[in-house]
């Protein structure tokens, strides 16, 4: 049996920077496995801008930033193996894959980086009434068919959901010839960035019919159109609201999952709020040495984040290895609550004293709230606070805890995150 230091699942942008980092804070010894045939996951198929305002200051393109993570991996020597499947990971970190070249084989890691990234809901999961006509994509499969292989999915397009992927892909049609004809959302806010709902939506003149979704789909062999309806406050179709677009095309953009199947067959406690593993301040699961970072954690908006992320769960797992991979996790486990408007928080829990220099606590909220303050209570007594004019469920928040909080309290039980009237 093969034996690493490190093995990363996944070689998408929380992979390489989970590997970069692992390597410069001392591993030796690192493997990645990606099941696709090349480094960058999901980024090779985003060809439009945005992408490394924060770790590159400056604005490139999906594949162009997965290419610089990329290049700093091969400038490492850090081993990668294309076109390979992880089946299965053990508590003990053994880790079963397989490819063609080498068939079945098992590494023993001394650490896990899970990085598997996330997938997009389906139309199973939507229960949208009507026949399977040929015409019905998720927003990435048809983002893929345009910008890797050169297909247009179709000429007239209803896009059901508002994430960020869908947004960008109503632009993305446009600007190839088809005709957007709406949006629909069935919440009553858009779950993508606003300077996508601006950038992709409102200067191509494109409808976003919030609070409505898709109640027909009709065509046997091909999509000939889709009924729209409003919904009330239970997501319930209202009679009588409904209106009929004639598309060839339905693009889905109703949501992603993180890819946890792995994490659940192995016995890593899941948060059902994220669908993403339960971590502590070292992005540590609840299995020692099996660390998660990215979109496998929870869905972020901002691949520099991702990023961050992954950089932050690399060195903690060098720092796992160096240690000696202890196989009981030890110090305190001081939990953190929230109220008023948080959905969840990464980390769940934090050791203070294995903070760095600062913790990083990310969290979305549940709806769109305005004029706010998020504060953070140690043990009741408020010691950060910063005035937020509005949130929504499509935008990361985060509050940043410095080491010196923490060593104001040693006697530290509780961490509270509260959104309160600012």
């Amino acid at each position: 049996m093969e034996r690493y230091d490190i093995v990363i699942i996944g070689g998408g942008p929380a992979g390489l920077a989970a590997a970069v980092a692992a390597c410069d804070a001392g591993a030796h010894g690192i493997l990645i496995l990606e099941r696709d045939g090349q480094l960058g996951g999901i980024l090779n198929q985003c060809i439009h801008n945005g992408f490394g305002l924060h770790t590159f200051q400056e604005e490139l393109t999906g594949p162009e930033y997965a290419a610089r993570f990329a290049e700093q991996v091969k400038q490492r020597g850090i081993e990668y193996r294309l076109g390979t499947m992880v089946l299965d990971i053990t508590p003990g970190r053994t880790v079963t894959a397989m490819n063609r070249t080498d068939g079945l084989f098992e590494v023993q890691a001394g650490a896990v980086v899970l990085a598997m990234g996330c997938r997009e809901r389906s139309r199973g999961a939507l229960n949208i009434p009507g026949y399977r006509p040929a015409g019905v994509y998720s927003a990435g499969t048809a983002q893929r068919l345009v910008n890797c292989e050169g297909y247009l999915p179709g000429r007239r397009v209803v896009i059901l959901g508002s994430g960020d992927i869908g947004l960008i892909m109503a632009r993305r049609l446009t600007l190839e010839g088809a005709e957007v004809l709406a949006v629909a959302e069935l919440m009553p806010y858009s779950g993508g960035l606003k300077r996508n709902i601006v950038q992709c939506l409102d200067d191509f003149g494109i409808p976003l019919k919030l609070s409505h979704t898709v109640v027909d789909i009709q065509g046997k062999q091909r999509l000939t159109g889709v009924t729209l309806a409003q919904v009330d406050e239970h997501n319930k179709p209202i009679p009588g609201t409904e209106e009929h677009y004639a598309c060839d095309t339905l693009l889905l953009s109703c949501g992603l999952i993180p890819e946890n199947e792995l994490s659940r067959k192995m016995g890593v406690a899941i948060d059902p709020a994220t669908n993403g593993p339960v971590v502590n301040e070292s992005l540590e699961t609840s299995i020692p040495g099996v660390f998660a970072a990215g979109n496998v954690l929870h869905v972020h908006d901002l691949v520099d984040y991702v990023s961050e992320e992954a950089a932050a769960a690399g060195r903690a797992a060098a720092a796992y290895v160096a240690a000696g991979c202890p196989v009981e996790r030890s110090g305190r486990a001081v939990p953190i609550r929230t109220a008023g408007g948080p959905r969840y928080t990464v980390p769940r829990t934090v050791d203070p004293a294995r903070v760095g220099k600062a913790l990083t606590v990310r969290f979305r909220v549940g709806g769109v709230l305005k004029n706010k303050c998020v504060n953070v209570y140690f043990d009741g007594e408020r010691v950060a606070g910063r005035r937020r004019p509005v949130m929504a469920p499509g935008e990361m928040e985060q509050v940043l805890l410095s080491k010196a909080l923490f060593d104001a309290h040693p006697a530290l039980q509780t961490i509270e995150i509260r959104v309160e009237e600012a």
